[in-house]
């Protein structure tokens, strides 16, 4: 005999559970994995070490109540603002690079006639894959006069080269990195955009004479405008906690100080000096002053998009 079925109540509240079953995975590995991290963070941030006589002995430093001390101690870090500074003129020189050569490769690989367009889309993601340690090692190579094949050639030629390692050519040296990475991910990003719009919009703009050059400047370039920001965002991200790029290429330089970016700071703070209280103040700050600058940016944008309303 068929057993009968469970009470409609019974369905009702199975139906009413099942979201949070399948959001509960998610949400315990965003406890576990950035919620507390960043909570312990915070709490540090508010802590210090208290040092008793000459620091000798198992109870001569103890972990005392900080306050805002370790903020205060960060804000006016003259180290902190001259990193921000640097980073901030690194990333006006490479985010309108990287995002025009991004744009640019992906308006191309959209024109109709385009030959080996699969292996040209490819080629150019290619080097997003790797990492960009291994990146900043490769290049810092070349960047050494004394082993670059570059400067070889130029040596051999009756030529010198310019000097990518010191002073303003620091810059250059390292927004080549980024762009050469990260121009791949960002024309994938606007190229799909592209493949999404409808094809007859762009037949009505050729029949009504319009060149390609015309076609992208009037048409596509406006109608992917929403993928230029949010690649413009993530760029905008990444450049402010660049790291890995300035501390591959610090061992290669006198011209580069521990402290170069604000993520250079905290992990000399962190792990060369000891202070995790002060790390973690200033990794607060950073993450505020990104979060600031991303809600800044994004509230423009949509206050140009609804007509400044």
């Amino acid at each position: 005999m068929a057993s009968p079925p469970p009470p409609r109540r019974a369905l009702r509240r199975r139906g009413s559970l099942a979201p949070y079953g399948f959001l509960g995975p998610a949400t315990l590995l965003f406890t576990l994995f950035f919620a507390l991290p960043i909570g312990f963070a915070v709490y540090l941030s508010l802590r210090a070490t208290r040092v008793k006589g000459l620091g000798l002995g198992s109870h001569a430093r103890t972990e005392v109540w900080a306050g805002l001390s370790n903020y205060t101690s960060a804000l006016a870090d003259s180290e902190l603002l001259a990193g921000s500074g640097r980073v901030l003129l690194y990333g006006a020189l490479l985010v309108p690079t990287m995002l025009g050569a991004a744009l640019f490769f992906a308006l191309l690989l959209d024109v109709p006639r385009v030959r080996f367009g699969a292996f040209s889309r490819l080629v150019i993601f290619l080097p997003y894959a790797v990492p960009g340690i291994v990146a900043s090692t490769l290049w810092g190579f070349l960047y050494l006069p004394q082993v670059s094949p570059g400067y070889y050639l130029l040596t051999r030629a009756g030529m010198s080269g310019p000097d990518l390692l010191h002073g303003g050519g620091l810059y250059l040296a390292m927004a080549n990195i980024a762009v050469w990475g990260g121009t791949g991910f960002n024309m994938i990003v606007i190229y799909t955009s592209l493949r999404a719009l409808p094809a007859e919009l762009y037949e009505a703009a050729r029949l009504d004479g319009c060149s390609e050059l015309q076609v992208a400047l009037r048409i596509k370039i406006p109608m992917v405008a929403p993928s230029l920001v949010l690649t413009f965002f993530f760029s905008m991200i990444a450049t402010l906690q660049v790291f890995a790029e300035p501390m591959t290429l610090k061992p290669l330089t006198n011209s580069m100080s521990s402290t170069w970016s604000p993520l250079m700071k905290v992990y000399r703070d962190a792990f060369v000096q000891g202070n995790i209280y002060s790390a973690a103040a200033t990794s607060v700050v950073i993450a505020a002053a990104t979060l600031l600058l991303s809600f800044g940016f994004l509230k423009l944008v949509n206050k140009r998009a609804n007509g400044g309303s």
